[in-house]
């Protein structure tokens, strides 16, 4: 990376260090402005920025500026920060509520999973598995319900207010919240983020019908359901091994 010009700018920039607060041990790290984690050279703990952009974040040159690879592995560390961040403020927002917040997470398990096989985008997909049920808290208070159409019309106000205090770019922000706005009505958004998202949901609601399914109309479910090669080659990995399992051990 050239980093005594940079095309996005009428001067010439240097990127700047920063001393940050290890919050495993106390020690000073020092992490360069163009950069999202640092390590502690006392604890050796990965820590990571918050808050703040980079100019790799906003800038239209970014990717110019760095190359394909570098921009590529900062947006994957990007997400890996988010990450962190989020389960924090999910786990402050939800409160006691653990249903919520372990669903959260196992939707977020199989989202890593297939985004990493279908290579969607992880600063887009990650941060919409962590928040894509927030709707349900303001559905249940606002309508007494978390039916799919509240969540879907009350989550994307609550994720962007979260999402902008993460320092995240406006036009990812409204692709998360436009997922969000629709995670429950398939064919709505066709797009690989969308899908991804989705079937990492499904794969987790899907635990719900296996002792009323038979074993033909579980596959069926499985083919209608799921939208990506790889969620179905999962859900049949896990599910219909484990309705077999079941089957077996109610007719010894």
């Amino acid at each position: 990376m050239d980093h005594t010009f940079c095309p996005g700018a009428k001067q010439l920039r240097q990127p700047r260090p920063e001393i940050l607060e290890c919050p495993s041990c106390g020690a000073e790290v020092e992490i360069w402005s163009d950069e999202i984690k640092a390590t502690c050279s006392n604890c050796k703990k990965t820590i990571f920025r918050e808050g703040n952009m980079s100019c790799l974040d906003w800038c239209k040159y970014g990717k110019e500026c760095v190359g394909n690879d570098i921009y590529e592995r900062y947006m994957k560390n990007k997400a890996v920060s988010v990450k962190h961040q989020l389960l924090k403020r999910l786990e402050e927002y939800f409160g006691k509520d653990r249903k919520r917040i372990d669903h959260a997470k196992d939707v977020l398990h199989f989202a890593e999973e297939l985004a990493k096989e279908e290579e969607a985008d992880w600063h887009i997909v990650i941060p919409a598995s962590i928040l894509h049920d927030v709707g349900i808290k303001v559905a249940e208070e606002k309508y007494g319900s978390s039916a799919g159409h509240y969540q879907e019309q009350e989550g994307p106000p609550v994720a962007r207010s979260i999402l902008l205090k993460l320092g995240l770019n406006k036009e990812d922000i409204e692709e998360i919240c436009a997922i969000i706005g629709c995670h429950h009505s398939p064919g709505r958004l066709d797009t690989l983020n969308f899908k991804v998202l989705y079937d990492a949901d499904s794969l987790v609601n899907i635990r719900d019908v296996l002792d009323r399914k038979s074993g033909n109309r579980l596959r069926e479910l499985i083919e209608e359901t799921f939208l990506t090669r790889t969620a179905k080659e999962l859900a049949e990995k896990l599910y219909l091994k484990e309705f077999t399992v079941k089957n077996r051990e109610k007719a010894v």
